[in-house]
């Protein structure tokens, strides 16, 4: 998806097909950075592609770890617990599950070897709490200054001298703030424990245990098997002395669970025909956040799984309102208080205070945006509630903010289901900076659209006409891109239809065959290219003689009935911007916006003349205007479909506009007429 500022999803009616889920973000960072610690190659399979990965793979390569890809597969080669670098400036994003595991590991290792580390984020990234990790690594002797306000990233570990590190004592951390304190020493301790076993005493009630399942799991596969008080499994963990990462050989990265909340909620929201078939993680997963199944029961969804797989339908409905302790599942219950919005009372979650902490302050961000669709929403330090609008009139259309934070816009996305509680009339939603996703899921709207249903009449769709060279093409592209719509250039079917005649040698003139060939045009467009027949003609579909051709083909009404079904079928979701002479008065009548597009003849033929020349195809400019004249003429006194503006268009004449002001221009007249 292209970097756009917002993302308007219509209202969505069903949902139901297969999805396959990227990596998880809490296994993918850990693997990677035990990977980078131990000694020897690991490969790792279905890592996640994302944002906080990228940084992560970033931190590993400046410290002298080796990264290979073989298709698929990351090969790591590892330091072997000995720093090649000693010293280096990581830029870690917003990614807590780098920035908190590099802290100690490199803290640890430019303490006993004598090194030298900096270490930033992201604005966000430098309010996120990390005092307790530093408290808990200078209890160790590890030397750590804050180099912005104490307490928060960003930060410098070690100061280039080697000296030992106190593990005589227990070190101490707290476990009420984050979990990832905790994964953080567990990661970094066995690179001190040669002379001694090192314990780790955790202080008060420990928050997000399945987060630390997830840590000793791995760990285990690395060679290290941490000892616990069976009395109170989570009050300590003992390091043994001697401990040693080893690779593993290969390991396989499992799907996200807390990715996987998203689609179970749709199967429970909107999988009413056929389930929702979520892949890559199942109810064998390591990961807590599958828990969130059984929450999703309890508020009314069947859900059956196996290892490795999820199928979700809708059970209850309206889904039954829970008050549930969420510490077991903190992230995936977000996704809860989004369904809340279609219970049928108030969904009370709790013990969430860790949401304070995260790429937002995620308590005060959902009650805002919640409320923004028309729910009642009560906020407190660590619990949320949530009671649906209280009429189906009351549901609003809401223009989310996501706070740079990932899973806001994904939850708040299946507000978009509004229609299924009844809300009247449906409401869409527009998700602002939906590039966050790319934190965790880069496809995760792709996927959305994959799977759920929508009225067409509520696809918008954008239609731009005009002349040939108004400029409706780069026009329409640019409006696309900016709103993550799909494109119809109708003029490259006719151009492509036109190459077809040429291929085949059929005569122009001849409606039938010209229709026989059009009914049945092998058209792909790919990357920006076009192929016709798996032949790349993206460079002929530009050239003048084959527009000139299609302009002749294009006033015969069987061809232009031919053409017509495979114009429709570019209607998808979210959107879709479509340019050429008819858009708005034959092929998308009731388009919410039509644009007629326009400038004077002489411009548009000094458009095209400095287009070729550009490209290198000699021009000259009086027969370039004489021919636009002649097609001018042809397209407005055609029998059928005439170029002319439809009754509504908005008439947009940019003989002495810019591309960006036509595009502003088109942008401000579709706000005005959907929010």
């Amino acid at each position: 998806m292209y970097a756009i500022p917002f993302l308007d999803i219509p209202p969505l009616r069903s949902a139901a097909g297969r999805v396959r889920l990227p990596g998880s973000k809490s296994i993918s960072n850990r693997v990677l950075l035990l990977a980078g610690l131990a000694a020897g190659t690991t490969a790792v399979h279905d890592l996640l592609d994302s944002d906080d990965t990228r940084v992560m793979l970033a931190a590993l390569e400046a410290l002298g770890c080796g990264l290979r890809r073989d298709g698929a597969v990351l090969h790591v080669t590892g330091i072997g617990g000995a720093l090649p670098v000693k010293q280096a400036r990581l830029f870690l994003g917003n990614a807590g599950t780098a920035m908190r595991p590099l802290t100690a590991a490199l803290a640890m290792l430019a303490t006993l070897q004598g090194g030298e580390f900096e270490l930033s984020g992201v604005p966000r990234m430098h309010e996120r709490p990390i005092g307790d990790l530093v408290d808990a690594l200078r209890q160790l002797g590890c030397p750590v200054q804050y180099l912005g306000n104490a307490g928060y990233p960003p930060l410098r570990v070690g100061h280039g001298r080697a000296a030992p590190v106190s593990t005589h004592e227990p070190v101490r951390v707290r476990g009420d703030v984050s979990s990832q304190f905790l994964t953080a020493l567990l990661l970094a301790l066995p690179l001190a424990t040669a002379d001694r076993a090192i314990t780790i005493a955790v202080e008060g009630e420990l928050i997000s245990k399945p987060y630390i399942d997830i840590t000793l799991n791995l760990l285990a596969r690395f060679g290290i098997v941490v000892e616990r008080d069976p009395a109170d499994p989570w009050a300590s963990f003992t390091l043994p002395r001697g401990s040693q990462y080893r690779s593993p050989g290969a390991i396989h990265v499992e799907a996200d669970a807390s990715s996987a909340s998203y689609f179970v909620a749709l199967g429970a929201l909107a999988g009413t025909e056929a389930p929702v078939r979520i892949e890559g993680v199942g109810l064998d997963s390591i990961q807590g956040d599958i828990r969130f199944v059984d929450a999703a029961r309890a508020m009314g969804a069947r859900v059956e799984g196996g290892a490795g797989w999820l199928e979700v339908r809708r059970g209850a409905w309206p889904l039954k309102a829970i008050t549930l302790d969420c510490n077991h599942i903190p992230d995936a219950a977000m996704t809860l208080a989004v369904m809340g919005l279609y219970a049928d009372g108030t969904t009370r979650l709790t013990n969430i205070a860790s949401w304070r902490v995260k790429e937002t302050d995620r308590i005060a961000a959902m009650a805002a945006e919640l409320r923004k669709m028309g729910g009642t929403v009560v906020e407190g330090p660590d619990f949320i509630e949530v009671t649906p609008p209280a009429s189906p009139a009351h549901w609003r259309a809401g223009v989310i903010h996501t706070y740079d934070d990932h899973r806001m816009a994904m939850c708040l996305s299946l507000a978009a289901f509004n229609a299924l509680a009844g809300a009247t009339p449906p409401r869409p939603v527009r998700i602002l900076d939906p590039q966050c996703v790319a934190k965790t899921f880069p496809d995760y709207f792709e996927a959305l659209f994959g799977l759920a249903t929508v009225a067409e009449a509520d696809i918008p769709v954008i239609a731009i006409d005009g002349p040939t060279a108004s400029g409706k093409g780069t026009l329409a592209s640019e409006v696309a891109r900016r709103l993550g719509y799909a494109l119809l250039d109708s003029g490259a079917l006719y151009r492509a239809t036109a190459l077809a005649v040429q291929q085949a040698g059929v005569d122009p003139s001849d409606a039938a065959a010209v229709a026989f060939l059009a009914a049945r045009l092998d058209l792909r467009f790919d990357a920006g290219r076009a192929f016709l027949a798996g032949q790349d003609v993206t460079d002929a579909l530009r050239l003048e003689e084959t527009g000139s051709l299609a302009s002749r083909i294009s006033v015969h009404s069987a061809v232009r009935h031919a053409l017509h079904g495979l114009q429709l079928d570019f209607r998808r979701l979210p959107g879709l911007v479509a340019d050429g002479r008819d858009m708005g008065t034959v092929v998308f009548p009731g388009a919410p916006l039509k644009v007629f597009l326009t400038a004077s003849v002489e411009t548009r033929a000094t458009r095209r003349h400095n287009q070729l020349i550009s490209r290198g195809i000699p021009a000259n400019i009086d027969s370039l205007l004489a021919d636009l004249r002649a097609r001018d003429e042809r397209d407005q006194n055609r029998a059928v479909a005439p170029l002319k503006p439809a009754e509504d268009a908005v008439l947009l004449d940019n003989s002495g506009m810019s591309i960006d002001e036509g595009v502003e221009a088109v942008l401000e007249a579709w706000n005005k007429r959907r929010m």
